[in-house]
C-alpha cells in the first residue's frame, strides 16, 4: 500500500489532480471554457489582477487592478525601460551591457539591476518612468528604503500599460530587446529560484513572462544552492502606509499567446510564513482560473507534491543526475506515468514515475499525492 501524506498537507494541498482544472468544472488539466471565468483566489491570498486582450482592446479581467504591491523584480522592466529610452530605431545594446540587460531580464538577476539603479539615479529613474508612461499607481520606493528597488509601489493595470507601451509604442529595437529576452526566460533564476510559477505554467508558449518575488520565508533557491532573501525582502510594517512589505510576495506579469495577444498581471501577497512552493501553486490556481483571449492551456493534470526539494530526473531512475528540483511540496502538471526504479521512502516503495512536461523530465510517484501508487485518472506513457 502507498503511505498517505500527513492529513494537513492533504488539506494544503486538497484534491490533487482534480484542482487542476482552469476552471471547477472543467476535467483535470483539460482546457476550460472561458466564456465566464471568474478569478479564483485562493484563501489568504491578497490579490490585485489585469488581463487586456489587445485585439479587442478590451480588459477581460480586473480584480484589484488600481491596488499596489510592492513590485519585487517587476520593477526591472522600468530600469531596462529608462535604460533604453531615446534609443534611436536601429540601436543596438553594446555587448558589455547586454551582458547585464540580458540576465536582468531573463532570469531576474539582482546585481546587474542594483548597478542599474545606483548608477541611473535610483529613485529618479522610477519618476522619469512614471511621467513618460503615464503611470498612476506607480511610486518610488519608501523613504528610508532609496537603495530598494523592490520596494517601488507598482500595480496591475499600470503593468498592462507598460506592456502596452512596449508593444504598441515603443520603437521596434527596444521592444525587440525587451520582448526577445522576456520569450527567453529561465526557468532558474540567478538567485536559484524556479521563476516559471503564473503564466509560465499555467499556459503553453508562445508567451514573455517577467516575473517577481520577495519574502523571508522563501529562504532557499529551488534550482540550485541556497540562497537568502535579496534587498527585494521584507522590512517593518511601518516601513510604508501604502505599499505591503512584510507579507511574501509573488507576481507573474507578461503576454501570452500569438502575437502577444493577452497581456496578463498577477500580483499577489501571501500569509506571513507561506513556503515558496504554496505561494507558487496559489498564484499557478489563480492565474489558470484567468479569462486569457488566444491562451493554450497545458494537457496534462495537476497533482500535489510533497517532501522538500524533489529532484526532476531525466528518466525515470534514480541513476541519472537531477536535471533540476522542485520547491518543496508545490504542485505540478503530469503529463503521464511509467514504470520505472523502484524507490524507497520506508516504509513505502513504489516503481511508478511520473513525467513533468513542463520539466522536461520525471519524479518518482511516492513524491506525488495520491491515495494510490499509480495515478487513477493519469494515462500511460
Amino acid at each position: 500500500m502507498r503511505r498517505r501524506l500527513l492529513a494537513t498537507t492533504l488539506a494544503l494541498l486538497l484534491l490533487g489532480g482534480a484542482m487542476g482544472s482552469a476552471a471547477a468544472d472543467a476535467p483535470a488539466g483539460r482546457p476550460a471554457s472561458v466564456d465566464a471565468a471568474s478569478v479564483q483566489v485562493p484563501a489568504g491570498v491578497t490579490a490585485g489582477v489585469a488581463v487586456f486582450d489587445r485585439q479587442t482592446g478590451t480588459f477581460t479581467e480586473q480584480l484589484n487592478a488600481a491596488a499596489t504591491f510592492r513590485s519585487a523584480s517587476v520593477v526591472k522592466l522600468l530600469l531596462a525601460l529608462d535604460y533604453l529610452w531615446n534609443r534611436g530605431p536601429d540601436y543596438t545594446v553594446p555587448a558589455a551591457d547586454r551582458a547585464w540587460l540580458e540576465p536582468m531580464l531573463r532570469s531576474s538577476n539582482d546585481t546587474a539591476a542594483n548597478t542599474y539603479w545606483s548608477n541611473n539615479g535610483g529613485s529618479a529613474i522610477i519618476t522619469r518612468m512614471v511621467s513618460r508612461l503615464g503611470l498612476r499607481d506607480t511610486a518610488p520606493p519608501p523613504s528610508g528604503y532609496p537603495g530598494y528597488w523592490g520596494y517601488t509601489a507598482l500595480s496591475a493595470r499600470d503593468t498592462v500599460t507598460i506592456y502596452r507601451y512596449l508593444l504598441d509604442s515603443a520603437p521596434g529595437a527596444v521592444r525587440d530587446v525587451v520582448m526577445g529576452n522576456l520569450r527567453q526566460s529561465t526557468r532558474c533564476a540567478s538567485d536559484g529560484f524556479d521563476q516559471h510559477f503564473g503564466i509560465a505554467g499555467a499556459f503553453e508558449k508562445p508567451w514573455a513572462v517577467k516575473q517577481g518575488w520577495a519574502g523571508s520565508s522563501y529562504e532557499k533557491g529551488t534550482c540550485g544552492s541556497a540562497r537568502t532573501a535579496s534587498a527585494t525582502g521584507t522590512a517593518s510594517p511601518a516601513a510604508a502606509a501604502d505599499v505591503d512589505l512584510t507579507r511574501p510576495a509573488l507576481h507573474s506579469t507578461g503576454t501570452v499567446g500569438a502575437g502577444d495577444r493577452s497581456i496578463v498581471a498577477v500580483f499577489t501577497l501571501h500569509p506571513v510564513g507561506t513556503s515558496y512552493g504554496k505561494a507558487y501553486t496559489d498564484i499557478g490556481r489563480l492565474t489558470r482560473s484567468l479569462n486569457v483571449p488566444g491562451a493554450t492551456r497545458p494537457a496534462g493534470w495537476w497533482y500535489g507534491t510533497w517532501s522538500d526539494h524533489v529532484n526532476v530526473r531525466p528518466n525515470p531512475s534514480t541513476a541519472d543526475a537531477a536535471l533540476t528540483q522542485l520547491p518543496a511540496g508545490v504542485e505540478v502538471l503530469v503529463g503521464c506515468q511509467a514504470r520505472g526504479q523502484l524507490v524507497q521512502v520506508p516504509p513505502y516503495s513504489n516503481d511508478w514515475w511520473a513525467y513533468l512536461p513542463q520539466y522536461g523530465g520525471w519524479i518518482s510517484n511516492i513524491y506525488i499525492t495520491s491515495p494510490d501508487n499509480k495515478m487513477p485518472d493519469v494515462k500511460d506513457c
